[in-house]
């Protein structure tokens, strides 16, 4: 009983408690709410008075915005009117100027009218006064005028010659000046070797044992290298040496490489012939490639087809009178290019030209047709340009200048050619040519004597004054020079010097 009492009890106090508790919560918010209130409205106080000030300063400078605007605004009015002030005036002005032009205008043209005018009546009064005077001296105006130069030329004929052959020869004197300064120039600045190439077809062997072998058991093995290589084989009695016999310089050196190995390996047979003779095929065509390649590149030629880069290479194992014909071609653009850089032609075309005038002679033994003709097919099958076909066919004469590349490349054939020692001929052949050349000239009627110099480069003729006059002697050496042309075959050029010299003696006693 008293638990019960005890347990109502405490039941009593807490609820008592909770209320007492809510009751002092409630006072405290209470208390709390009306100082945040008054916080609020000091608060908004503040800030009105802010907005006020704020709002005072706002219409302040707004005034005072307001008046620079109207100030700026009056100072762009003024300008604008001083703007439309000017241009008025200027408007005036030209209208004034046009006046003027106009006014001047009408001036010219009726100067002009009047100038017609002046100028029919001029022209109608020649053509009245050249009737008149036609009537009066009975001679049309042309027959006046031929009659004139006739007259002229006769009492002026020999004043008319000297001064022309003295601008000939002036002419002619400057323009040779200048042509040997250029070719001088191109010759110094080149300064390559001219030691003539003669691309040998002699193989030394180590032992003359070794020439056994090489001919083999009844001859097998030599029928079977010539079979497969196409060249003839000369084993004779000299001492250390095999020859090599054919007309295409490939298959020569073709043979000649294949025999080479064939002496290094030692084992010389039938199927081990086919094999070396293909390897060295193999590396001969590598060699003309690279060979092609390489003076392409030399010479700053580019842009021509592979093909004919090919049969270009081929030139290295070729020969013209003891000359390597591709060194001679790249000899040739390196001097083409020099003079085209001279007299201001196109220097490329001027260098593939003199590249490439030669290729027909790479393959002239199997095709037929002069080398020229041979390589403008070569060329025009493989797409060569125009301009580099017409510069290398005219390098002989055999087709007639058709470009400035075209005369510079003949006239670097001929340098490279004519160079001391570029190219070997025999003593024989040497002493033939001077005679057959003194012999052409001595042929002529009036010619005193001649003689071949410079190694048959010059013929001086000397003519009997009473039977050759000075016009005649322009005729003989023309004609001496189209015989040695027509008669005689040379590399080069052969100059022509005809010489008539008039002696008078008298003695005084």
């Amino acid at each position: 009983m008293s638990l019960k009492i005890v347990f109502l009890l405490a039941s009593v106090a807490g609820i008592l408690g909770i209320a007492i508790g809510y009751f002092l919560r409630l006072i405290i918010s209470l208390g709390k709410k009306g100082s945040v209130e008054l916080e609020i409205r000091s608060l908004m106080v503040g800030a009105e008075e802010k907005a006020k000030k704020i709002i005072l300063e706002a219409e302040s400078k707004s005034v005072d915005m307001m008046k620079d605007a109207k100030k700026e605004a009056k100072e762009k009015e003024d300008k604008l009117l001083q703007t439309e002030d000017r241009l008025v005036k200027k408007e005036a002005l030209l209208d004034q100027r046009q006046g003027d032009i106009d006014s001047e205008v009408e001036n010219l043209k009726q100067k002009v009218s009047e100038i017609k005018e002046i100028k029919e009546r001029v022209d109608k009064m020649e053509v009245e006064k050249g009737v008149e005077l036609q009537k009066v001296a009975k001679l049309t105006v042309e027959e006046a005028k031929e009659k004139v130069i006739a007259s002229a030329e006769v009492k002026f004929e020999e004043d008319i010659m000297a001064r022309m052959r003295k601008l000939d020869e002036n002419g002619e004197e400057r323009l040779d000046h200048r042509a040997k300064e250029i070719l001088i120039s191109s010759i110094q600045r080149l300064s390559s070797s001219v030691a003539p190439d003669v691309m040998s077809t002699i193989v030394s062997i180590p032992s003359d044992e070794m020439k056994g072998k090489i001919i083999g058991k009844e001859g097998k093995n030599i029928k079977a290298f010539e079979r497969v290589t196409g060249v003839e084989v000369i084993v004779d009695d000299n001492p250390g040496v095999i020859t090599i016999s054919s007309f295409d310089p490939i298959r020569r050196q073709v043979a000649r490489v294949a025999l080479e190995n064939l002496l290094i390996d030692g084992r010389i047979q039938p199927a081990k012939i086919e094999k070396i003779v293909e390897k060295a095929q193999q590396d001969i065509n590598k060699i003309i490639k690279e060979k092609g390649e390489q003076a392409a590149y030399e010479c700053g030629v580019f842009n021509l087809d592979p093909r004919i880069i090919l049969i270009l290479g081929r030139l290295y194992f070729r020969t013209s009178y003891g000359q390597n014909v591709l060194q001679h071609s790249i000899e040739m653009s390196h001097i083409a290019g020099m003079i085209a850089t001279e007299v201001g032609a196109n220097i490329a075309i001027a260098k593939a030209g003199a590249l490439v005038h030669d290729i027909g002679k790479a393959v002239d033994h199997e095709v037929a047709g002069t080398h020229v003709e041979i390589g403008k097919r070569i060329l025009q099958k493989f797409g060569a340009s125009e301009d580099i076909i017409k510069a290398m066919q005219s390098h002989h004469e055999e087709y007639p200048y058709e470009s400035v590349e075209a005369v510079i490349v003949q006239v670097a054939d001929q340098i490279s050619g004519s160079r001391p020692g570029a190219r070997s001929d025999s003593v024989e052949n040497y002493l033939k040519r001077l005679g057959e050349l003194e012999a052409i000239a001595n042929s002529f009627k009036g010619v005193e004597k001649s003689y071949a110099l410079q190694a048959g480069r010059e013929v001086r003729v000397f003519v009997r004054p009473e039977e050759i006059s000075d016009f005649d002697a322009l005729k003989v050496a023309r004609d001496i020079a189209d015989k040695v042309e027509n008669e005689l075959k040379y590399p080069g050029e052969i100059k022509i010097t005809v010489i008539r010299e008039a002696r008078v003696i008298e003695y005084a006693r």
